[in-house]
C-alpha cells in the first residue's frame, strides 16, 4: 500500500498600521499551488508589531479551521519570528497575549515550521495588509475581502 504525502501548505502573514487604520493580510499556497489571499481590516489601533501578530493569528485561526495540518509560515518580522522561535524575549508586555495566543495555535498545528523571509519576498501580502489599513473605517465593522 502507497501512502500519498501532501506537501504542506505555505502560509505568508503580514500586519500593518496606517493614519489611524491597522490592517491584516494573509496568503496561502496550497499544496496545489493554489494561492488563497485575504486582508482583513483590524478594528483597533495598534502598533505595527501588534498588528503583524493578529495577521499571523488571524491566518492561523483560519488554517485550524479548515483542519489543514501541515503548514510552513513566513512573515518578514523579525521581532515577531524570533519571539515565537524563541531566539528573542517577548519584553513588551503588550505583544505577550498574541504572542501566547499565536502559540497556543501552534500547537493546534500539527507539523509547523515558521521562517523569517526578507521583505522582498512578502510583497503580495505586505500589499494586503496595507490596503486593509487604508480601508479602516470609523465606527464601521471589520471588513473582510477574500
Amino acid at each position: 500500500m502507497v501512502i500519498e504525502v501532501q506537501p504542506p501548505w505555505k502560509m505568508y502573514f503580514d500586519g500593518a498600521t496606517y493614519r489611524g487604520g491597522a490592517g491584516a493580510g494573509v496568503v496561502f499556497v496550497t499544496s496545489q499551488g493554489e494561492v488563497l489571499p485575504y486582508f482583513f481590516t483590524l478594528m483597533q489601533l495598534c502598533s505595527n508589531n501588534v498588528a503583524k501578530y493578529q495577521a499571523l493569528i488571524l491566518g492561523l485561526e483560519m488554517v485550524v479551521y479548515m483542519k489543514k495540518l501541515k503548514l510552513q509560515v513566513f512573515g518578514d518580522s523579525q521581532i515577531v519570528i524570533n519571539q515565537l522561535l524563541g531566539s528573542y524575549e517577548v519584553k513588551n508586555l503588550k505583544l505577550r497575549p498574541y504572542h501566547d495566543y499565536a502559540k497556543t495555535f501552534m500547537v493546534w498545528v500539527n507539523d509547523v515550521t515558521i521562517q523569517h523571509v526578507p521583505r522582498k519576498e512578502n510583497k503580495k501580502v505586505d500589499a494586503l495588509s496595507a490596503l486593509a489599513s487604508s480601508l479602516t473605517l470609523p465606527d464601521q465593522a471589520q471588513v473582510t475581502i477574500c
